[in-house]
């Protein structure tokens, strides 16, 4: 008997010891398959923490013109940023123990196992913030071992390489709130119309309640399950000891207030503007789709929200309602190239081409100053005379003779100055000047002005036969304004990612490419246009316009069978609008032709209502002297109109004008000055500069 036992005995030890060994092997693999999986956590280091996120675009002053349309609401904020009742209220219903755990809470899983058991189904869950977290930012919502593998593996990840703070924020940040709200911004957004760090904590506590169930909890669908769930939440606010008793009952009794409006469902301000710019992300920065609609970028621009509104009120009220033409208007800041205002067509709904910075069209008379900006380079000056008549241009090449013509084919008939010829738009005198000079010297010019599209070398150049950008055009007369230095449209000011981090910083260039006098020179002669002063045997260009003027400007007008367009600009800002037929159709209701004119004044008007009347100043190497508009001579006390004029130093005229001497027998008496002085109008006043 006693063998029997004793062999009893060591086959029991024989299968404890087995048991031991297996156990210890066990226990063995399962610390190197943990110690596996933390190395590899390691390795792997920390996981990426971007989530697809709205882009918002902010205006130059700071406000929201518009953002990214996904369908979601997501807007980053940093932990700092978010109510710390919100912070509180999160953690004593979500995870109570989220400081003390490491991704993983042991006791609440044990717990929730327990209760499942109980009641043979799922009816408690054991998610720490953190695996949460980890749910949102990787993973689908599948209930597969798979996902519950991967979800371990990256909460220990984030456990690993970020501060429960940084856990926290990108958690408040993620979850979803319902009605496309994603983060507690969204959310507070949404529901109550103020940012998350501004949330009371009856608000908070609401706000709180409603990732368990969007559909169920959302106070917007019912308000009684919101209020139930809310009690929840500050009792366990209560028992983490955030707050009192008393201060739980005061949350429950307020009363509050819900907007159920995203804060950006707004009509969006100057939609071809941020296409425009969501181009310029693209093309310019290297940005790819996904991350300028989902990236969380905060994209800072150069748009003035009241210019915008001004220059779509022109378009609005100096078009007709039912005329088909179409138009683009870019308005700059000539000193660093802020793109302050944008249209690009009459409804983006109907017609979202934008016109602005898409469309190629013939600029006309529009070109004639970047042609003479090359001519006075080169020696000519405002007084220089050409004859003006009817002309046949012919070739030794075989090309085609050429003949081109003035508007209505009316002609001087004698010999004009070239600040007569710009303000008159005469166009023989531009076509003789651009083939003296040899037609590749305009092609040169235009891409010294920032012209981006190709121009043709042909003779018809000068009177502006290639095609050109809206933008490109206030670009090239942005130099001319701040004094020939080189600047190009910008539209985007800053780009920030999601976390705050500037991607993107426009640094201003400070280089000259054009000669200083000589754009002045030519910046005074486009003040011409506005001076019937030069009125030789037509209107000026301009007199339609002179007055609504206030202020000095300079600028160009022109126009083609099918385009109409007006460029100018004050000190302070540059305009240019287009007026056509996206088909090319032949513009021939009177009326429409003088859309663009008509807009340009009053747009510029409008917009510089507030600033300063300021002159453009003459810089160093130029000289002004008083001449005779139609010889070109410095003027007597006996011609009838003198207007000051700017030469480059050593080019103005030092004869004097003698062809009215003969017509009057005696000078003026002092009394026949003052009577003339008496009579100066007031666009003459301004003109004179003197």
């Amino acid at each position: 008997m006693e063998v029997i036992t004793d062999q009893r005995f060591r086959r029991t030890m024989k299968y404890i010891r087995a048991l031991l060994i297996l156990g210890s092997i066990g226990l063995g693999l399962l610390v190197l398959l943990v110690t596996g999986v933390l190395i590899y956590a390691k390795v792997q280091g920390p996981p990426p923490l971007a989530v697809p996120q709205s882009s918002l675009y902010y205006s130059d002053d700071g406000q929201v013109i518009g953002e990214s349309n996904n369908g979601e609401k997501r807007y980053w904020v940093g932990i700092d940023e978010i109510s710390p009742h919100l912070i509180e209220a999160t953690v004593a219903i979500e995870d109570r123990s989220f400081y003390k755990h490491n991704g993983f809470d042991f006791k609440r899983i044990a717990g929730a196992a327990l209760a499942d058991l109980k009641a043979m189904a799922k009816v408690q869950g054991a998610s720490t913030i953190s695996q949460q977290y980890a749910r949102n930012l990787f993973l689908e919502h599948e209930k597969t071992w798979k996902r519950k593998l991967l979800e371990a593996l990256y909460t220990i990840r984030i456990e690993m390489n970020y501060t429960k703070n940084e856990i926290l924020e990108g958690y408040l940040n993620t979850i979803y709130y319902g009605k496309g709200a994603y983060g507690i911004q969204a959310a507070s957004q949404y529901y109550l119309g103020k940012n998350a760090a501004d949330l009371t904590l009856a608000e908070a506590s609401m706000l709180a309640g409603i990732p368990k169930g969007p559909s169920i909890y959302s106070p917007l669908i019912s308000e009684e399950n919101a209020k139930d769930r809310q009690k929840i939440i500050l009792d366990s606010m209560v028992k983490s000891k955030y707050i009192t008793e008393a201060d739980a009952n005061t949350a429950i009794d307020e009363t509050l207030s819900f907007v159920g409006e995203h804060s950006h469902a707004v009509t969006q301000i100057a939609p071809y503007f941020q296409d425009a710019v969501k181009q310029a992300l693209k093309n310019d920065l290297g940005l790819d789709d996904r991350t300028i609609e989902l990236g969380g970028l905060r994209v800072y621009t150069t748009l003035d929200t009241e210019q915008q509104e001004l220059a779509e009120k022109n378009v609005s009220t100096h078009m007709a309602k039912d005329s088909q033409l179409q138009v683009a208007l870019v308005s700059m800041n000539p000193k660093n190239g802020y793109v302050k205002a944008m249209v690009g067509g009459r409804d983006y709904v109907e017609s979202p081409f934008n016109r602005a910075v898409q469309a190629v069209r013939q600029p006309g008379s529009t070109i004639k100053p970047l042609l003479y900006y090359a001519a006075i380079s080169q020696g000519f000056t405002p007084a220089s005379l050409v004859r003006s008549e009817m002309t046949t241009f012919r070739f030794d090449d075989n090309r085609a003779e050429y003949t081109p013509h003035n508007f209505n084919n009316k002609y001087a008939g004698k010999e004009i100055t070239m600040a007569q010829a710009l303000a008159l738009s005469d166009n023989v005198y531009a076509v003789k000047t651009h083939l003296f000079l040899g037609e590749d010297t305009l092609v040169k010019t235009a891409k010294q002005f920032g012209i981006t599209t190709p121009m043709e070398n042909v003779p018809s150049l000068a009177l502006g036969t290639s095609g050109v950008k809206v933008i490109d055009m206030a670009n090239a007369y942005s130099l001319f304004a701040n004094g020939g230095k080189k600047v190009k449209p910008v539209l985007i000011k800053r780009v920030e990612d999601h976390r705050g981090e500037v991607i993107y910083e426009y640094e201003k260039e400070n280089e000259r490419v054009l000669k200083a006098d000589a754009a002045f020179v030519m910046t005074h002669m486009m003040t011409g246009m506005f001076d019937k002063k030069l009125d030789g045997y037509s209107n000026v260009t301009g007199s339609s316009m002179i007055n609504d003027m206030t202020r000095i400007y300079a600028g160009k007008s022109g126009s083609t069978d099918s385009d109409s367009w007006m460029v100018g600009f004050s000190p302070q800002l540059v305009t240019a609008v287009w007026t056509g037929y996206d088909q090319g159709n032949p513009i021939e209701i009177v009326a429409e032709k003088s859309y663009a004119k008509n807009i340009w004044v009053n747009y510029m008007e409008d917009a510089l209502a507030d600033e300063p009347i300021k002159n453009f100043k003459a810089p160093k190497g130029t000289v002004g002297v008083y001449i005779d508009p139609e010889s070109g001579l410095l003027a007597t006390d006996d011609c009838p109109v003198k207007r000051l004029t700017y030469f480059i130093a050593g080019t103005e005229p030092t004869k004097h004008c003698i062809d009215h001497l003969e017509h009057d027998a005696e000078k003026p008496t002092e009394k026949k000055k003052e009577e003339k002085k008496e009579k100066k109008t007031w666009y003459k006043r301004i003109f004179d500069w003197s």
